[in-house]
């Protein structure tokens, strides 16, 4: 059993989605608006304890085909579709907003969670109006139907807070040249250079995520403000999508630690100055502490197949608005395009012809 769950609006029962202008979430039926706190005060007291004294909880049973998982919407029973790492949807039928909880707790319960800054209305007029200056996409990446495919999804991220210790030693040469009558003098100097420092990294985000599509998004948004992350509620997945991590922190423990010490080492680095040249020696940075946290980012994200089923996409941070993507080119406007240089060199050339 999975726990899938609808947040409903206090006053008219009907389903609220997070409203990213005002941070507060709003009703489309009765046009009610909460903050959070007004949300889980009224579910708190909503909660009727059983016989045994628990509170009740919504579940679903969950069933798995290969690979995609089925869940029964709280809402209309319908089945909703899943793959293993979804974690908020929406169902297909009556439109509500889902958060499959069940896959946000104990140790995949995300410490923080970004919410969602820029809404769809905005996020929907960048896109047209980044597309519109790309000549040669095909026309259907921005028409009605591919813009209702825009997507906003919390995506997961182990992000790194962490302090080392490095230690730096190499030669350096400081080089003197004059010259006295028809003499040239070089004087060259050699010192010992050492430099031993501490350094604290803050907010080194790593992808969470094995997807494809997720990892180039990774390098294209980034990076988020960190510093504008709130302690995670499900209330904050209402109205988006969101994925649960299927990498873990050990996966990339590797990959992490050669990041800290490359960072150590280039700021005791930045430090040598002075020299005409600089050889390194020996160095070694040992990490002293480092704390692991797994946060939800936001993501608008529209994804494009073109006859080939080839995938493209366009992401947009969903705070910052960043924008990244790899476009798909029509060959028939481009040949037109082409075609149009062709008969403009042909009838210059005819011109120029005429005139000699």
């Amino acid at each position: 059993m999975a726990d899938v769950l609808t947040h409903h609006c206090p006053n008219c029962g009907g389903p609220l989605t997070f409203n990213p202008s005002d941070q507060k979430f709003h009703c489309d039926y009765c046009l009610s608006i909460f903050t959070v706190e007004d949300i889980e005060k009224f579910e708190a007291k909503e909660a009727a304890p059983t016989a045994d004294g628990q509170a009740e909880t919504a579940n679903a049973e969950e069933t798995s085909t290969g690979d995609v998982d089925l869940f029964l919407c709280p809402s209309c029973g319908a089945q909703i579709a899943t793959d293993h790492t979804t974690a908020a949807t929406y169902c297909y039928f009556c439109h509500n907003p889902v958060v499959l909880s069940g896959r946000l707790t104990g140790e995949f319960l995300p410490n923080k969670v970004l919410p969602f800054k820029i809404d769809r209305e905005k996020a929907v007029a960048d896109f047209l109006a980044w597309t519109q200056k790309k000549r040669f996409i095909p026309k259907d990446f921005f028409n009605k139907d591919q813009i209702e495919k825009m997507t906003g999804v919390y995506f997961p991220y182990w992000v790194v807070d962490a302090e080392t210790a490095g230690n730096l030693t190499g030669k350096g040469t400081s080089l003197r040249v004059w010259i006295v009558g028809e003499i040239e003098y070089t004087e060259t100097k050699v010192y010992q250079v050492y430099r031993k420092g501490k350094a604290k990294i803050r907010h080194l985000t790593k992808n969470a995520l094995k997807k494809n599509l997720q990892q180039k998004m990774v390098e294209g948004v980034q990076p988020f403000p960190i510093d504008q992350a709130v302690d995670f509620h499900t209330e904050y997945l209402s109205g988006f999508q969101a994925e649960k991590r299927d990498i873990e922190i050990k996966d990339l423990a590797e990959q992490i630690d050669h990041e800290l010490s490359e960072y150590t080492e280039d700021l005791l680095r930045d430090t040598v100055s002075g020299y005409t040249t600089f050889t390194r020696s020996n160095q070694s940075v040992d990490v002293e502490k480092q704390d692991n946290h797994y946060m939800l980012l936001p993501v608008w994200l529209v994804t494009y197949q073109d006859a080939s089923d080839k995938t493209y996409y366009y992401a947009m941070n969903g705070q910052t608005g960043k924008v990244s993507g790899i476009l798909p080119i029509s060959n028939k406007r481009l040949g037109l395009f082409s075609g149009g240089i062709f008969a403009a060199i042909m009838i210059l050339a005819m011109i120029v012809g005429y005139l000699i």
